[in-house]
């Protein structure tokens, strides 16, 4: 059995305070997107996980699939399974694509061994892997709130719009971009922003905080906007806590980059 566990972007990302517990309250709206991953499960008498395509960083028993798949046995009697992913989606560039493979799997395992659960309790256990992995057992556009888990579905349509995500080949740690945010409460709402205003007005209302810490310490992903700018985006931005950018445009685009780049293109 096979499935193709996306990608993401966020429009918009705002740090809004810090919580008790060390970790910080957001603002942003996830957006799903055709860059995917490949993810395959065979049962085989025995529990494993093969992975071809670009590195996945880690040990492989602590990879989010197998935990995935052993959160199911923690509640289920589910055969051993092999899982077989295929890694398109880079890492360490705020495109989700490892909360998206974790909540594929269960998505996945759940298919296969027909335990019917729904998707309330199925984001139940995404969120035990990971706070955004929820957001893609829906798979929808959405405003998430808090950690990131507290999601309610956003009636955005960027249809016949041109999208372009930049990979710079460059990974970018979590700690590394909340290394210069300050929280900061917004006296509008990112979902007004979003709903009522057209795109070509997000530029200088639709902002993700963590762009100040992450291009001070890579500077290329600021000039890596500009250009896409230049090349006629209607509005750019890094996705997530980086290193990606994404340009929307309403034509299409021919960005000048390095060859070290890589490129995803596909019209929404």
């Amino acid at each position: 059995m096979l499935l193709f566990p996306n990608a993401k972007i966020n429009l918009g990302l705002n740090v809004t305070e810090k919580r008790n517990d060390g970790f910080h309250n957001i603002e942003t709206c996830f957006f799903p997107i055709g860059w995917s991953d490949a993810l395959e499960i065979i049962e085989t008498g025995h529990t494993g996980l093969s992975l071809t395509g670009l590195t996945v960083p880690g040990p492989p028993d602590e990879n989010l699939c197998l935990r995935a798949f052993q959160l199911l046995r923690r509640d289920f009697h589910i055969h051993p399974v092999e899982i077989h992913l295929h890694k398109a989606i880079p890492t360490g560039a705020g495109l989700g694509g490892g909360s998206s493979d974790a909540a594929f799997t269960l998505l996945l395992l759940n298919e296969y061994f027909n335990l019917m659960l729904d998707e309330t309790l199925l984001s139940m256990y995404a969120e035990e892997l990971g706070s955004d992995c929820p957001f893609f057992i829906r798979n929808q556009p959405s405003m998430a709130y808090e950690k990131g888990q507290v999601l309610e579905p956003l009636a955005l349509s960027l249809k016949g719009f041109h999208l372009y995500v930049v990979y710079p080949g460059i990974h970018v740690s979590t700690r590394e971009a909340y290394s210069g945010i300050r929280p900061e409460k917004r006296d509008r709402p990112l979902k007004d922003i979003l709903l009522n205003e057209a795109v070509e007005n997000w530029k200088e209302q639709v902002v993700n905080d963590f762009e100040k810490s992450v291009f001070a310490l890579h500077p290329e992903l600021k000039t890596l906007k500009e250009n896409l700018y230049k090349a006629g985006a209607l509005y750019a931005s890094m996705t997530g806590s980086g290193s990606a950018v994404f340009a929307i445009a309403g034509n299409e685009l021919t960005p000048s980059l390095p060859a070290n780049h890589k490129l995803w293109h596909e019209i929404l």
